[in-house]
Formats: C-alpha cells, sequence, structure tokens
C-alpha cells in the first residue's frame, strides 16, 4: 500500500500533531521563537507561505494541552448529580482542528479536504449508539468518563471531549458538549509487479457516516501453481448496534492459503458500569501451512491443510461490590462466566490418543470466576504520536475449570490468570505485569499445559532538547507441558526477534528481551509526525534440548515511523535490522518499510473463559 502513500499524503493533506506540555518552560520559549522567526520569513509572498503551510504545522503556538496531563483527578466531579438539559455533538474538521483547542480552524486546504473528501460520523448514530447517557439523566462523573475513554478507543474517532457547561438560569441543570474529531475513513491499499500479479484494496472504516465498515481487497498471480490466481477477501463490521453496545462482523475470505467464512456478534465489558457481556460466532475455516517437528528442527513437516467448522458462545455477569462509597465499589468488580465451544475437522494431519492433539474434535465448557479493578490515566506519546491515550491502571485475578469431550475421551481443565499494572512512584515510569498457567488433564497426567509470563515497563517522556523520548522493555517467557511435536513456540517477530522470521527459531520453552528507545521528534512533515528508535532483542528458545544450551539469538536494528493521527491505515515503519546469528538467515542485514500497528496497553477487563495461548 506504501507506493502510494506520498500520493495519498497530499490529498488527505496535514492534520495538525499537537507537542504535550514540556517540562521545561525554557524548551517551549526557544522553540516558539525558532518557529515564529521562520513562519516570519515564509509569509513575505504567497507561494512561501503556502509552502509553510503545507510543510510545518504551528504546534508551538497554539497553546498548552494542560488537560491531557492531568490525570489524577475525574473532571466531571464537581457536576456529580446534576441534570443534564441538552447534549450538543459538535464535530470538529477531521484536519487542522483539536478538541483541546476549540479556537484552531486550520487552513484554507485543510478545510477543504475535510469538507469535500470527508463524510462525518451522522450525529443520530453518536447519540443513538455511542453514548452513555442522554438527555434527563443525572450527571454521573464515573459515565461521562468512561463514555470519553470509549469513544477516543473507537478507530473511527481521533479524539474526542466532553465538556459540562452548567446553565446559570437553572443551577441544577447542565449542558453537555461532546467534541468529536473524525478518522480519514478510506484507506487504500495495493500492490504491482506487472498485469500478471497484482493486488488492490479498499478499507472503509465509516462508510457514508454510519460508522459501518467495509474492507474489500482482490489479488491476481497469473502464474499461481495452485490454481489460485484470483484470490479475495471481504469484511464487513457494524460497530454497536443500535444502543445495545454489540458489534456485529462477516468475513468472507477465498485465498491461497486461507478459506474463511465467519460471522460474529460480541460485546465486551466496555467500562465498569457494564453488567452484561458475551460473544457468538460460528463459521469455516481452511488453511495451508507446513511445520518442523519441534523434537527435531531440521525436519521440515509436507505442507497439509486443515480446515474445520466451529461455533462458540459465552455470556458474562459483573456485579458490584457491597461496599459502598469505597474504592472497591466504584472499579472493582466480581466476574462470572461461561463457555461452550465445538470444532470438528474435516483436514487435519494424523491424529492419535498422544498425537496432535490440537487437531482433534472436541466440544468443551468452561467457568470462569474472576476480580477486576480497573481505572484509567490520561497520557500521552506512548504508542500514539500526539492523541489522547488512556492508560489503564489497575489488576484483575481470574480462575478457569472446564472438561472438554474430545473423539479420544474427556479430559478437564484448570487455569489461572493474574495481571497488574500501574504507575511506578516518584515518575519512575509505567509497570505492566501478566502471570499465565493452565493445562488440560487425563487420567492424571497434564496435557497441554502452559506456564508464562511477560513483563512490560514504559519509561516517563524524558525531555530532550525540543522534544521527548521513552524507553520500552519487555520480557517474556513461556514454557509448555506435554506439547505436541507440531505445537511449539517460535521467537521470530512480534514474539521475539523482530524484523526476522526463521522456522527454525522452536521450541517448547522460551525466554526474550526486547529494548526499545523511541525519540519523538518535534517535526511534522505533511501532517506526519516523526518517531525514531533503536531496538535490541534477544532470545532462547530450547530448540532440542535446554534453555540454558540455547544459542542467544540476537537483534539490533534502528529506523523510523511516521504517522498522521487523523488517519486509520498502519503507521508507516522504515527499519534496518542486524541479526548476527539467526538460523537459516542468507544475510545478517535486513532492511524493511512496512505498516506498523499501532500497539495498546493491555486492559484488566475479564472476558470470555479461555485456554492459556502457548505463545
Amino acid at each position: 500500500m506504501y507506493r502510494y502513500l506520498f500520493l495519498f499524503i497530499f490529498v488527505t493533506s496535514l492534520a495538525a500533531a499537537q507537542k504535550p506540555d514540556s517540562l521545561k518552560t525554557v524548551t517551549h520559549e526557544r522553540d516558539s521563537v525558532r518557529y515564529t522567526n521562520l513562519k516570519l520569513r515564509m509569509s513575505k509572498t504567497k507561494f512561501s507561505k503556502a509552502v509553510y503551510r503545507l510543510l510545518f504545522r504551528d504546534v508551538y503556538n497554539k497553546g498548552k494541552v494542560t488537560e491531557v496531563k492531568t490525570i489524577e483527578t475525574n473532571p466531571f466531579t464537581p457536576y456529580e448529580g446534576m441534570v443534564i438539559r441538552n447534549i450538543v455533538i459538535r464535530q470538529l474538521n477531521m484536519l487542522g482542528e483539536s478538541v483541546y483547542d476549540t479556537t484552531r480552524k486550520g487552513n484554507q486546504l485543510e478545510r477543504f479536504f475535510s469538507k469535500n473528501l470527508h463524510t462525518n460520523t451522522r450525529e443520530g448514530v453518536i447519540r443513538k449508539s455511542f453514548l452513555l447517557f442522554s438527555e434527563g439523566d443525572d450527571i454521573r462523573a464515573q459515565v461521562l468518563k468512561d463514555n470519553e475513554r470509549l469513544l477516543r478507543s473507537n478507530r473511527l474517532i481521533t479524539d474526542a471531549r466532553i465538556i459540562v457547561v452548567p446553565r446559570e438560569d437553572v443551577t441544577w441543570m447542565a449542558d453537555v458538549i461532546v467534541l468529536i474529531q473524525d478518522a480519514w475513513s478510506l484507506n487504500f491499499s495495493g500492490g504491482f509487479s506487472s498485469f500478471n500479479k497484482f493486488n488492490v484494496g479498499l478499507n472503509n472504516i465509516n462508510t457514508r457516516g454510519t460508522t459501518h465498515s467495509q474492507l474489500t481487497a482482490i489479488r491476481w498471480d497469473g502464474k499461481d501453481t495452485l490454481d489460485s490466481k484470483f484470490q479475495f477477501r471481504t469484511i464487513y463490521t457494524i460497530p454497536y448496534i443500535g444502543k445495545t453496545f454489540i458489534t456485529g462482523q462477516a468475513r468472507f475470505i477465498q485465498e491461497r492459503d486461507v478459506k474463511e467464512r465467519t460471522i460474529r456478534f460480541f460485546r465486551p465489558f466496555l467500562t465498569n458500569e457494564t453488567k452484561y457481556a458475551g460473544a457468538a460466532e460460528a463459521g469455516y475455516f481452511r488453511q495451508r501451512q507446513f511445520k518442523r517437528n519441534v523434537l527435531d528442527a531440521e525436519e521440515l513437516i509436507p505442507t497439509f491443510q486443515t480446515s474445520y467448522y466451529y461455533y462458540d458462545m459465552w455470556l458474562g455477569r459483573a456485579f458490584k461490590f457491597p461496599f459502598k462509597n469505597t474504592i472497591l465499589s466504584e472499579n472493582s468488580r466480581l466476574v462470572t462466566a461461561i463457555r461452550h465451544n465445538n470444532y470438528n475437522y474435516g483436514q487435519r494431519p494424523k491424529v492419535s490418543a498422544d498425537t496432535n492433539k490440537i487437531y482433534w474434535d472436541k466440544s468443551a465448557i468452561l467457568f470462569s470466576l474472576g476480580y477486576s479493578n480497573r481505572n484509567y490515566k490520561r497520557d500521552v506519546l506512548i504508542y500514539g504520536f500526539g492523541r489522547t491515550e488512556d492508560v489503564p491502571v489497575g489488576s484483575l485475578f481470574s480462575l478457569t475449570v472446564g472438561k472438554e469431550n474430545t473423539e479420544y475421551g474427556q479430559r478437564g481443565y484448570a487455569g489461572l490468570q493474574y495481571a497488574i499494572g500501574k504507575y511506578l512512584p516518584h515518575n519512575l515510569g509505567y509497570m505492566y505485569l501478566l502471570l499465565n498457567t493452565g493445562s488440560y488433564s487425563q487420567g492424571g497426567d497434564a496435557q497441554q499445559g502452559v506456564v508464562s509470563g511477560q513483563m512490560n515497563y514504559i519509561s516517563n517522556l524524558i525531555p530532550f532538547r525540543y522534544s521527548f523520548f521513552r524507553q520500552f522493555v519487555t520480557i517474556k517467557y513461556a514454557q509448555g507441558i506435554d506439547r505436541d511435536p507440531l505445537d511449539y513456540l517460535n521467537i521470530s517477530r512480534d514474539q521475539g526477534i523482530r524484523g526476522i522470521y526463521s522456522d527454525q527459531l522452536i521450541g517448547t520453552k522460551k525466554l526474550t528481551i526486547g529494548t526499545e528507545t523511541v525519540f519523538f521528534s518535534d517535526k511534522s512533515l505533511l501532517g506526519f509526525r516523526i518517531a525514531y528508535f533503536m531496538f535490541a532483542d534477544l532470545g532462547l528458545v530450547n530448540g532440542l534440548g535446554k534453555l540454558r544450551d540455547s544459542p542467544l539469538y540476537q537483534g539490533y536494528g534502528l529506523g523510523l515511523r511516521l504517522r498522521n493521527e487523523n488517519l486509520t491505515f498502519n503507521t508507516l515503519q522504515l527499519q534496518i535490522g542486524y541479526y548476527p546469528n539467526i538460523p537459516g538467515n542468507t544475510s545478517t542485514f535486513r532492511y524493511g518499510a512496512a505498516g506498523n500497528v499501532p500497539l495498546r496497553l493491555r486492559d484488566f477487563d475479564i472476558s470470555a473463559p479461555s485456554i492459556v495461548p502457548f505463545q
């Protein structure tokens, strides 16, 4: 898709990315003077003024975004109990405006593209499907705060803000203003080698302002040897059907290695006030795959097909704690859930009572009981490039038990999950910890068990000249218990060493450490913010022996990321990596340009009872 990126950049133009509050006033003053002088010099002619507006954003002359950094208090608390008289929906232009500076209007080019090339989300849809409150309701501070967060978390929306305006004539009533800035809805992708091999795709995430999303992509390869010259996929999504907050999705994929027809409806525990959550899905899935035998990493298993029909459903109920006016009653919940699924294979490798258990025909019922404490703090420049980010703070503990009926008998399952995340004292950053363990059991023996853990550390924003940088550290450990030879861990890509793939980096036990330093530049080119990064990834995987006997696989690199928060396609990432000892790697250096999906921090909501993943 990035072959057409710069053409698309010019069409979509300039979204003003705001810089967060500087930790040193002098930095803002020096930078403001620098860009003000540049602006004055380039304002002498119409042409140079147009060039300045095209290339630079006045991010230092727009005031400070103090609201984003005020993360400790709920801004709606002073209005608790007031009655909502009117709800005003104000939709900002997609480009040039900001929910934290409503005086910004953008330049003529930004206003033209916002008005003529984009259809804002319909006001009726926002009122009907996206708001947790209505006119005549009493203001509940936590509900408004949660609603603001939910709006921002939706990929249709770049940023959102809710403002309460008390009425002067009736002191116990207030108006609520909802500011919403849409994201760009049309995203194109494509690639062309020749008229005999090309692909093209269109993803409209907000069809005619209805919030419906449709992705359609086709691929043609006239030389394909597996009678899959024409490949096609379409995915249609309806978020928040009516006032139910249920999302519906249908997927139809007919590609060389994947065929899928599925339909799904789901509703998560959106907030602490959500009582019921659940999902139901059914469909058909077929995949072509090849694997290595984990008992002999050199043995390549011939390509084989797996296909199955399935259905999967679950329902959960959250209960408040009975202790009123305490932290437990506000942010903590007890959650119970039940899940049932069924998988019937049509194509699969050879199975028996003690091999390839992951391909057994099976039907399971699972129960879970969990504790969840959820809260959020607002921050910026973590995984985003200037938008408001809601950082989850809290903890969860969940116990899952159940049984599975298979073609080789019945077996039980038990699993535990614990997670905690919080800002560390003395401005030392954010820490997240996840621990998982679970296993099937049959005849007193453990089967397909997992013990895993993960730690994420994110430093505070560290000032550097005119901008900031952050340090990220991720540590992952996983160990399998009685896994099948075709069921193993791989420490390539996002499972360990990024930017590389090797089907020989496999085993049933792994330990990986990844560190990344990200510098968020103060520059903005064509509305795209720039971030430079350096990374180092180290990994151990046991292969045929013990973990301590594994070579220390390594990857080092640097690169840059470009992102416009008003656009929804992936961040463009340019990267060079050095991989000194990856097996099967033909070169120690790798160059790449790819889409980097913006990440999100893990939340502390409890959803479906689930099997601990082996990854």
